[in-house]
């Protein structure tokens, strides 16, 4: 194989769906941190949260793929005031919480082999209150986010060529730097939120040195996600949340894949889940809530052949939120 094939194998390699053009890292536990598939999500909740996630993939497979995030996001508080008429005809003037724009950003660094793929990316979102559900505002949030990423080539240790004397080995660059947009929107209520999010909306170009002929445009991919919260007949302690993600690429239906999960709370502090996607893995989730400290943990158990070469995969995920007294507020949603 020369290295002009072996870039395109590994770029469409990139934690992929199943055999297919996947060129974006894959999170099992989308349900915690959202943000980094669907930049509307930024500031949703409420909270200045700072976020870390580190997955391994098919542990004890040599030069198999990881995938290591940090992310910021807040939401943009405002002081506001309202007048509320009293039963004795008197004004009251009391000072609220408010606001709409949500702000975020993450770095990233994603490797499959000797394909690498670095960047960081800034999110403006825009929440927009529609009515009300228990009491609570629905939120239709707009999000578009701006990335800049480096598709990068080792070959130095972890590669054998046919020929050493290959042009695309010796003639061309091996560091790329891509600019590229993502967009998303979001509807949330108290009881239920979806998503939508597309990115590579410019479909930035994979190109390996200055000929034409190397080009290799990168795929759009599409996220649809949602979910509930469902309370326990007589039990407020005990919730369950179930929830979907569809992620499909230009390719259409050649390219879609879905996770399909439920976790169950208690007190929202400890939760415990299982996920499932199609045909590759089934998920233990894992979780628990230490005041403003949030403990995650999932373990992939593969259902394809590599299962017999690995020890699964493996992903963490550790937050902190800050901005408790936001609790206080109605305006904000638990999702």
């Amino acid at each position: 194989m020369n290295i002009r094939n072996l870039i395109i194998v590994a770029c469409l390699g990139l934690l992929t769906l199943p055999a297919h053009s996947q060129q974006v890292p894959m999170y099992s536990q989308y349900v915690m941190n959202g943000f980094l598939i669907n930049p509307s999500i930024a500031g949703r909740d409420g909270y200045t949260t700072v976020n870390v996630t580190v997955r391994e993939q098919w542990v004890g497979l040599g030069n198999s793929p990881g995938t290591y995030a940090a992310s910021f996001q807040t939401r943009l508080l405002k002081n506001s005031y309202i007048s509320r008429s009293t039963s004795v005809r008197r004004k009251m003037i009391r000072p609220t919480k408010g606001g709409n724009v949500g702000l975020g950003g993450y770095v990233f660094n994603d490797r499959n082999g000797i394909v690498s793929r670095t960047g960081i990316l800034g999110a403006y979102a825009y929440h927009l209150q529609l009515g009300q559900t228990g009491g609570l505002p629905n939120f239709l949030s707009f999000g578009l986010a701006a990335t800049i990423y480096q598709y990068a080539l080792d070959l130095n240790g972890n590669l054998l060529l046919h020929d050493v004397d290959d042009e695309f080995l010796n003639n061309y660059d091996r560091v790329v730097f891509i600019p590229d947009f993502n967009f998303g929107t979001t509807y949330t209520t108290d009881k239920f939120y979806v998503g939508f999010a597309m990115s590579s909306l410019s479909r930035g170009s994979i190109l390996f040195g200055n000929n034409s002929d190397n080009k290799r445009s990168e795929l759009g991919h599409y996220f649809l996600t949602g979910g509930a919260k469902i309370r326990f007949p007589g039990s407020p302690d005990w919730e369950i949340q179930p929830s979907a993600l569809i992620k499909s690429s230009d390719m259409l239906f050649k390219s879609i894949q879905m996770d399909l999960t439920t976790r169950v709370f208690y007190r929202n502090d400890y939760w415990a889940g299982l996920s499932y996607r199609t045909g590759d893995a089934v998920i233990i989730l894992l979780g628990l809530k230490y005041d403003k400290f949030y403990f995650a943990y999932a373990f992939d158990f593969a259902l394809t052949e590599v299962r017999k070469y690995t020890f699964g995969s493996h992903e963490l995920t550790l937050a902190v939120k800050f901005g408790e007294s936001a609790r206080r507020y109605r305006w904000i949603n638990a999702y």
